[in-house]
């Protein structure tokens, strides 16, 4: 996608997955990616996930943040 912007960041690859099936069924394209946001996540606990950000067009990102926010 050209011109896009990251919404937000969750904390696993399954969470991401969830958010963009969201956005998807509101007809937003999106698609997540790995980030260095990591350092302290979890608290010391192993964790199977690192934060993922959600990427969406710039023109999407105040619908975006409204629904994954609710």
């Amino acid at each position: 996608m050209e011109d896009e912007v990251g919404v937000t960041v969750v904390g696993s690859e399954p969470e991401a997955e969830l958010a963009c099936q969201l956005l998807r069924t509101e007809n937003i394209p999106c698609y997540y990616r790995p980030t260095a946001f990591a350092a302290g996540a979890g608290d010391g606990l192993a964790s199977g996930g690192s934060p993922r950000e959600i990427v969406v067009r710039t023109a999407d990102a105040s619908r975006a943040r409204e629904l994954l926010l609710d």
